[in-house]
């Protein structure tokens, strides 16, 4: 019999794979921050093979359970059977969205990624000072967290990048709309070919990201084909830290990491980071969960704009574990990560929670 949904079609066996051991349960953000069994991987599971066998139709009672995931990818990591539980829920997200079954938050964001440039829906990003669009061999792009909400983390990489003698110029960028993709909406067509007329036209052989997320996108999607297509490489500011010479800048405080699930699980990148963070800060050390097993801080997916009080519970999870190292600082490479653990962190808390890029520019100062 013909499969009714997409995702069905595409995802049929993999779902089916699932062995319903629970063994998603023990990471999944959502699950901690509610003890819900519907909302970790193996719940979404079952209800999805429901789905399958004609027993439960996709409508407006499933998007509780469907829309309310990270997508973090600690449920793939974490499964004996290997079934990629993310891609599944964005495949399922999206016949939802083709049937009119969708979360408020999610169809607002793609109408208001419709109307403006950002996810904001602001029209004024801060004002960097910077000349735009100038020929150079590598364009730093911002993305819209840097530009409208950590815009000090932001100032701090530009100003890193003209103390290391980068030459870089910014591009008058819009938002690269790779979260749409995750709520269940197709990228935004206009929007990235903004992008990659405006990165193109600078002649840079290199993109620098400071967004996990725009690094994933630009880096993963076939709508910015036409950068690799044109040798642009793209790569994310830890990646390009790593190789650049930082002797004689240190900190004497104990320093911990949280790896962005896109940085990490979603693209590997966990060794460069911690090889920048070691070479300033002698005195690091690990949370209990780490590399690919690290902790959700429950912003992605857009967890955070759909359930925002959920989101906080997951940041707070993440963040107990920082407090536990007796950490100074917590330094992390996403302005996303930052937002919201630091919007779970009470003012009786000391830890300084920090992008690295941030961190790494006051000390470079402090040394001048």
């Amino acid at each position: 019999m013909e499969a009714k949904y997409d995702f069905a079609r595409k995802y049929r066996k993999d779902i089916l794979l699932c062995s319903r051991c629970g063994y998603c349960q023990a990471v999944c953000p959502c699950f901690g921050a509610t003890l819900r069994p519907s909302l970790n991987a193996r719940g979404k599971m079952l209800l999805l093979k429901e789905v399958m066998d004609g027993e439960l139709e996709l409508s407006d009672e499933l998007i509780e359970t469907l829309f309310q995931c990270t997508t973090c990818g600690a449920c793939h990591e974490n499964c004996p059977s290997g079934v990629d539980v993310p891609k599944i829920i964005k495949a399922a997200r999206k016949d939802m969205v083709h049937i009119g079954s969708c979360h408020p938050a999610f169809t607002g964001m793609n109408q208001v990624l419709s109307e403006h440039t950002n996810i904001y829906a602001e029209t004024d990003p801060v004002d960097l000072e910077r000349e735009r669009g100038r020929k150079a061999p590598y364009v730093y792009f911002v993305g819209c967290v840097g530009l409208y909400r950590e815009e000090d983390a932001t100032e701090a990489a530009l100003a890193l990048l003209d103390r290391l003698k980068v030459d870089f110029t910014l591009v008058d960028e819009v938002c690269c709309t790779g979260v749409l993709e995750d709520v269940g909406f197709s990228l935004n067509q206009k929007h990235t070919q903004h992008n990659v007329d405006a990165i193109l036209a600078t002649g840079a052989h290199t993109v620098i990201t400071g967004c996990p997320y725009c690094f994933r996108t630009l880096n993963g999607k076939a709508e910015y084909a036409a950068l690799r297509d044109a040798g642009v490489k793209v790569i994310h500011i830890s990646q390009f830290l790593a190789g650049q010479d930082l002797d004689g800048v240190t900190t004497a405080k104990k320093v911990t990491y949280h790896d962005p699930c896109d940085l990490g699980r979603h693209c590997g990148i966990y060794e460069e980071p911690r090889a920048t963070i070691r070479r300033f800060a002698p005195n690091f050390v690990e949370m209990e969960h780490h590399h690919a097993k690290s902790l959700c801080c429950g912003s992605g997916g857009g967890a955070r704009g759909a359930y925002p009080k959920n989101s906080v519970a997951m940041a707070k999870n993440r963040l107990a574990e920082a407090l536990a190292t007796g950490a100074d600082v917590l330094l992390t490479e996403c302005g996303s990560c930052v937002h919201n653990l630091s919007n779970a962190k009470l003012r009786s808390q000391k830890i300084r929670i920090v992008n690295t890029v941030e961190f790494l520019n006051e000390l470079l100062e402090d040394a001048e």
